[in-house]
């Protein structure tokens, strides 16, 4: 939803507003890989950007990556980094919705919050329940920043080994294929039963131009 609310600010009627748009945009478009190598020497306890910050405002620091407790936050705040991808294809949506149903809408008194949820929201829900798919496939996907920023140990002391992560080490790393091959399909019917439950309940709740939900 972070994606969403982006769109949302983007979507706005103001001055150098493409600028914007394109800015928050191109991190995405940066290899993932040397995204992580870059939030990596960021995060890097020592000489890293984020602590330097820290400490000058007089905050504590923080081991960010070398932390079990901080590795998994600090993996959610480098996600951040690629929110523009999602970001454009809620924007298209948002541009979608027709004008004349705000006018409408500000004709019977309507205020700004009962046009975003009763109308935003309602045209743009098929591209929410297109991405809320999306993320959750994605989510069960975690590899790559995981690898990289533990150097492929999954460290510390496991934290950042994801179940990908996991089912690449038995597979590809201890030849353990037999086992990798099920943690896959395991993986398949999970994210298969997830989605079938999101389409029956919560694909009720999507709003479609032919008016079916």
């Amino acid at each position: 939803m972070t994606g969403y609310l982006l769109a949302v600010l983007l979507n706005a009627k103001v001055k150098m507003i493409g600028i914007f748009r394109t800015i928050f945009y191109l991190p995405s478009i940066v290899p993932t890989v040397a995204t992580s190598l870059l939030w990596t020497l960021i995060f890097q306890p020592n000489f890293g950007i984020a602590n330097a910050v820290l400490d000058f405002f007089g905050l504590p620091t923080s081991m960010w990556l070398l932390s079990e407790q901080m590795v998994k936050p600090t993996l959610v705040i480098m996600s951040l980094w690629g929110i523009g991808g999602g970001m454009v294809i809620y924007l298209a949506s948002l541009q979608e919705v027709p004008v004349t149903l705000y006018e409408a809408a500000e004709l019977d008194g309507a205020n700004t919050w009962n046009k975003f949820w009763n109308i935003t929201v309602p045209i743009t829900s098929p591209v929410i329940f297109f991405q809320l798919i999306m993320g959750l496939i994605g989510s069960l996907q975690v590899f790559t920043q995981a690898y990289v920023v533990s150097s492929g140990t999954g460290g510390p002391n496991y934290q950042s080994m994801f179940y990908v992560f996991y089912l690449y080490q038995q597979g590809f790393r201890f030849f353990n294929q037999g086992y990798g091959s099920a943690l896959a399909w395991v993986l398949f019917v999970i994210v298969l039963v997830l989605t079938v439950f999101i389409f029956k309940f919560v694909g009720k709740k999507v709003y479609y131009e032919a008016g079916d939900q």
